[in-house]
C-alpha cells in the first residue's frame, strides 16, 4: 500500500459543537444484539474447531442469524413462556476437508452451531433457558477444502473476499459515552445483584439538542420480582435515579431521563407495564437479525459516518466487512491519541482479491486547525500503514473474544 492513502482536513465543527446529536445502543438482551452475539459465537467456535483439526481457520461466514420472537405471559410475581424463541443460524461453512494424507474429514458443523449458540445464552442470561425457552436451528451451506492446496496458496496477507467499506471515528462524545455507560451499568453484575428485576433487554436512545440530553431508556423488568403495580413504579423510579446519578458523573450537560415511556398509566394490571419472564423481549414477539444493531464501537450513531456491514459472524481471516471496521475504529482512536487532532474519521475501501493490508482507498478526515493538521499528516499516514500491516494479528483476538464488535 503506497499511493492510496488520502488524508484531508475537514472544514467542519466537531460533533460536540454541533447543535443536534442522536445516539443509540441496543443492549445485551435486545433481539438484534442476541443475533449478533450468536453469529459471532458460532464463528469463534468454528475457528477453534478448524484450528484444532487442521491448524488453519477455514472459510466460513455465519452472519445471517434470525431471532424470531416467541410468546409469553408475564404476571406480577411470576409468569410463563408459552412458545419458545426460534433462532436460525444461516450462512456457509467448510464441512469437508481433504487432508494432506488424502483422506476426507467431515467437520461436525451442526453440533458446533447448536452448542455455541446455547452456551452464549447460558452465559449471558439468568432466566432464559436455552433448552426450554429457545429452539436453535441452522441452515449452513456446505463447502469443501483441500488442505494441501490451502497451504500452497497461503500468503502473508490473504486477498479480500469482498468489496466493502469499513468506517471508524474518534473520540466518542459525552453523549456517546453516556449511552454506552448506561447500558453497561444496567447490565452489570452489581445492578443485577442489587436490582434483580432489571432484565437484560435494555435499549438506550439519546437526543442532544444544544447542551441538553434527553435519554429514553427501555428496561425490561423481570415479572417474578415485581409483586404489583406499586412495586413496578418503584423499580422504574430507582432505575431512573441511578441513571441520573451515573449521568452526573459522566457529563456536565443537563440530562433528562425517561424510563419505559410506552407504559400505559391507565392500565389496572400487568398489561400496562414492560414486563418479561426471561429478561428479553424476544420471548414475546420481538424479532432480531444480525447487522441491525450496534456497530463495532458498540453504538448506532446516525449523526456520524457508519458502515452498513454486519461485522458479527463473518470470518476473521479475510472478510473485510469485519476486519476493516475494526481497523478503521482502532486507527481513528490511535490518531486522536497520538497526534492531538480534535476528531478523526477513517474509511477503508477494499477491493475483492486485493491483499487485505492494501485497500483500494484508505481515507482519513480530521478536524484540526491548519498548523496541527500540517504537523500530523505524515504521522497519520504512518498510523494507517502500521494498523493495516498489523491486520493479521487480529485473528487470535477475534477467536479469543477480545475484540468487541457490537
Amino acid at each position: 500500500m503506497r499511493g492510496n492513502i488520502v488524508v484531508e482536513r475537514l472544514e467542519t465543527s466537531p460533533i460536540t459543537r454541533k447543535n443536534v446529536e442522536f445516539v443509540e445502543r441496543k443492549g445485551l438482551g435486545h433481539p438484534d444484539y442476541i443475533a449478533d452475539a450468536i453469529a459471532e459465537s458460532v464463528s469463534r467456535a468454528l475457528c477453534r474447531e478448524y484450528l484444532k483439526r487442521f491448524g488453519e481457520v477455514l472459510h466460513h461466514n455465519v452472519d445471517k442469524v434470525l431471532v424470531v420472537g416467541g410468546q409469553s405471559k408475564p404476571k406480577f410475581g411470576g409468569g410463563e413462556v408459552l412458545a419458545p424463541i426460534y433462532v436460525l443460524v444461516a450462512g456457509r461453512a467448510t464441512t469437508e476437508v481433504k487432508t494432506e494424507s488424502g483422506a476426507t474429514e467431515v467437520v461436525p458443523v451442526g453440533p458446533i452451531v447448536l452448542e455455541a449458540s446455547k452456551e452464549w445464552i447460558r452465559s449471558n442470561f439468568r432466566f432464559l433457558d436455552p433448552e426450554k425457552h429457545v429452539i436453535v436451528d441452522y441452515k449452513i451451506g456446505k463447502g469443501s477444502a483441500d488442505l494441501v492446496s490451502i497451504f500452497k496458496r497461503r500468503k502473508e496477507y490473504p486477498g479480500a473476499n469482498d468489496t466493502s467499506l469499513g468506517v471508524g471515528f474518534a473520540p466518542l462524545s459525552d453523549t456517546e459515552r453516556l449511552v454506552l455507560e448506561v447500558e453497561r451499568y444496567l447490565n452489570s453484575p452489581k445492578v443485577k445483584s442489587e436490582l434483580p428485576m432489571v432484565g437484560e433487554d435494555v435499549k438506550v436512545m439519546a437526543a442532544r439538542v444544544g447542551s441538553r440530553i434527553e435519554l429514553t431508556v427501555a428496561v425490561a423488568f423481570v415479572s417474578r420480582f415485581i409483586a404489583g403495580g406499586r412495586e413496578y413504579l418503584n423499580a422504574k423510579e430507582e432505575v431512573k435515579r441511578r441513571i441520573e446519578d451515573l449521568a452526573a458523573k459522566t457529563t456536565d450537560k443537563e440530562v433528562v431521563v425517561y424510563v419505559n415511556t410506552g407504559d400505559d398509566p391507565s392500565a389496572v394490571d400487568e398489561s400496562g407495564c414492560y414486563l418479561v419472564v426471561t429478561g428479553t423481549s424476544a420471548e414475546h414477539g420481538d424479532d432480531g437479525a444480525t447487522g441491525r444493531g450496534n456497530r463495532v464501537n458498540g453504538l448506532i450513531t446516525p449523526t456520524r459516518p457508519m458502515s452498513m456491514e454486519a461485522a458479527a459472524g463473518k470470518n476473521p481471516v479475510n472478510h473485510v466487512g469485519k476486519l476493516y471496521n475494526v481497523v478503521a475504529y482502532r486507527s481513528a482512536v490511535k490518531i486522536v491519541e497520538e497526534t492531538g487532532v480534535e476528531e478523526a474519521y477513517v474509511k477503508l475501501l477494499s477491493q475483492i482479491g486485493r491483499p487485505i493490508n492494501d485497500p483500494l482507498v484508505a481515507y482519513v478526515g480530521v478536524v484540526a486547525d491548519e498548523s496541527s493538521f500540517a504537523r500530523a499528516k505524515g504521522e497519520i499516514e504512518g498510523i494507517i500503514r502500521e494498523q493495516l500491516d498489523s491486520i493479521t494479528k487480529l485473528l487470535p483476538e477475534f477467536i479469543e473474544g477480545k475484540v468487541s464488535i457490537f
